[in-house]
This record gives C-alpha cells, sequence and structure tokens, in this order.
C-alpha cells in the first residue's frame, strides 16, 4: 500500500452539518412544481450533486422546465439558510488538527460558500487556502475532476491521498481518481444503510464519528 502523503476532505456533510439544511430549502423550492410524495423519491440518493444537476434530473423526470430564474433565487435561499443554521459537524476540528498530514478541501460547493464553512468550523488555518471546487473544473463530482486537481496542485500523487468523503457521488469521484477513501457516516442526513453503499464503492474505512478519524488515518498509513 502507497503511503499517504495528503489528507483531502470533502465539506459539506464532512466538516459542517450543512446537507440537510440544503435538502430542505431544495424540496421546499422544488414542491411548489412537483407533489411531495412524488418528489421525496425523486430526490433520494441525489446528496451530494451539483443543484443544477439536481434540477436537470427533475425537469427530465417530470418533464419540467424550471422558471430562469430558479437556480438563483435557490441558490441565494439556500445560502442565506445555510449561513444561518449550519453548524460544524462534532469533533471535526479536534480531529482534523490532531492529524499532521496536510490537509486540502474538495468540494462541489462554491468557493466562498467553503470559505464560510471553514470559518464556522475554525478550520479556515489548518486548510491554509488549499480548497479546490467544482467552479474550478470542467465537471463536478462523480466525475475525478476535483480530486485530480488537487493532487496535481499539490505535487501528490493521486494514490498516496487519502479522502474523507459522506456521498456515494463523492466516493466514486475520488476512488476514480484512484485515491484511497474513508466514509464518514455521522451526518444528519446520512440514511441507514449507507455505510454499506459506501463499502460497495470500495472505501477503505467507514467511521460514524470525528473521534475516529485521527485512528484511522494512522492505521491506513502504516
Amino acid at each position: 500500500m502507497a503511503s499517504i502523503d495528503l489528507l483531502i476532505s470533502d465539506c459539506d456533510g464532512v466538516i459542517v452539518d450543512s446537507e440537510i439544511i440544503s435538502h430542505r430549502v431544495l424540496f421546499e423550492a422544488l414542491s411548489l412544481h412537483v407533489p411531495a410524495e412524488q418528489l421525496h423519491a425523486a430526490l433520494e440518493g441525489t446528496f451530494g450533486l451539483t443543484v443544477p444537476s439536481i434540477i436537470d434530473l427533475i425537469e427530465k423526470r417530470f418533464d419540467l422546465t424550471m422558471p430562469e430564474t430558479f437556480d438563483a433565487d435557490l441558490r441565494r435561499q439556500s445560502e442565506k439558510v445555510v449561513a444561518e443554521e449550519v453548524q460544524a459537524i462534532p469533533g471535526v476540528r479536534e480531529a482534523l488538527l490532531a492529524i499532521k498530514l496536510p490537509l486540502a478541501v474538495a468540494s462541489n460547493s462554491r468557493l466562498h460558500n467553503v470559505q464560510a464553512s471553514l470559518q464556522r468550523a475554525g478550520l479556515t488555518e489548518r486548510v491554509a487556502g488549499n480548497i479546490f471546487c467544482a467552479e474550478m473544473v470542467r465537471s463536478p463530482k462523480p466525475a475525478p475532476d476535483v480530486y485530480l486537481l488537487v493532487a496535481e496542485r499539490m505535487g501528490v500523487a493521486p494514490g498516496h491521498c487519502l479522502v474523507v468523503e459522506d456521498s456515494l457521488t463523492g466516493v466514486l469521484a475520488a476512488r476514480t481518481a484512484g485515491m484511497q477513501v474513508i466514509g464518514f457516516t455521522g451526518a444528519s442526513h446520512i440514511p441507514a444503510g449507507h455505510d454499506q453503499a459506501l463499502r460497495e464503492l470500495g472505501v477503505a474505512a467507514v467511521i460514524n464519528h470525528m473521534r475516529d478519524l485521527p485512528a484511522t488515518v494512522e492505521a491506513l498509513a502504516r
């Protein structure tokens, strides 16, 4: 097994518990156009995808065309509510400060949102500006582009990178990039059985609390 020279963390659902908030705002906006019962089923398993990807999925599934301002209005509302309500994942700051590897963040969210989340979690200095987002690459997760960009910019071969991800979308992106992954299941939005789904995508380990992250990283680094 290759040595681990870089730790890469997703942001939403790993550093901050934001996915459940974003999903609520998205559901409320979409429920004006799609019956709630059908919408619940359509949105199942979409966390980790970008909002434009989800809107495109809903439009195709229900043969809809959303208003021109829908995406921009939703983005503004989601950013406002997340900024007001989001909290750091319990123990994440302590865990990431305890790990001595260089740290980068790779996210499907926009740069200013990730910066705000890191500030909320008290991790701005720990990440030291090593933030990589979907807007920096051609294709967002589940494509491997953002993870490959991290490796290239940080000067670390993909096989020497270890990723922390909560979503199937993110795990697929990291695994396609050739990186080891720790699956995290401790955020509020995680459904029952998600740990098994992560294992089926080839994660090296699954943790449910950030207190277990340092020891898990150390074990995989041996």
